[in-house]
């Protein structure tokens, strides 16, 4: 078969021409078996290699709770968008009986954003915000596919020195977050697919929150019962 051939039998819609229909779906069905597949060995290599490192990171959030520090989330692109839904699920838990917990979204004062970006580079977006408003004692989660994000790494760098708890989500091989020494709890998904990173990540911090909740709690039920005995 030529070469003109085979992109013709690949792409028949560059020459006018269509698939046909019950190969089509045939394709689209085993695309669907193969990435459901990869989504799930995926997530379980990443958790076996990760789940001592998320409870440390959980009882270190929770430690962070406990003396009244809060969380500040992070992160570009997509990862913009978990960084906002971590900060949500902090403060306005959807389980019943669990408390709010204050969290910052630092991604989402756009004005901040680019005035920062503008004035000094978009490298320092976040570290200007930590600077303002972090405290020792607090924690900042930063979750990038790449574990490279030059913003990213400056505020963890700073948070690190402030005396903040670090956190970060990353992929492939863990970039600059993995190598740099500015981040407490690194968590590494082994994959080069952004999209199979991103599905890692969002179970993450999903469970990192369920088990900081889980960890309070505790210390309300002891406390509940040490009031009782005296």
């Amino acid at each position: 078969m030529s070469g003109n051939s085979d992109l013709k039998a690949l792409y028949p819609f560059l020459h006018g021409g269509q698939q046909d229909p019950d190969r089509l779906d045939a394709a689209l069905m085993l695309s669907v078996e193969e990435k459901a597949r990869d989504s799930r060995e995926t997530n379980g290599r990443f958790f076996g290699e990760n789940a001592k490192m998320l409870v440390a990171a959980a009882k270190a959030v929770a430690d962070v709770y406990r003396n009244g520090g809060r969380l500040f989330s992070m992160g570009n692109g997509g990862s913009s968008c978990d960084a906002s839904h971590v900060a949500v699920e902090f403060v306005h838990p959807i389980t019943a009986g669990r408390p709010a917990l204050a969290a910052t979204n630092l991604v989402a004062d756009l004005a901040m954003i680019s005035a920062v970006g503008n004035d000094l580079g978009f490298e320092h977006v976040f570290v200007r915000q930590i600077l303002a408003q972090g405290r020792g004692g607090d924690a900042l989660i930063g979750i990038s596919t790449s574990g490279n994000s030059s913003n990213l790494m400056a505020a963890f760098a700073k948070a690190r020195e402030m005396g903040i708890v670090t956190i970060g989500l990353a992929g492939g091989d863990g970039g600059k977050m993995k190598t740099s020494g500015s981040v407490d709890y690194c968590l590494v998904v082994p994959t080069t697919s952004i999209h199979r990173t991103q599905e890692c990540h969002v179970t993450a911090y999903h469970i990192l929150w369920d088990l900081v909740h889980t960890l309070l709690a505790d210390d309300r039920g002891s406390a509940q019962t040490k009031g009782a005995a005296a």
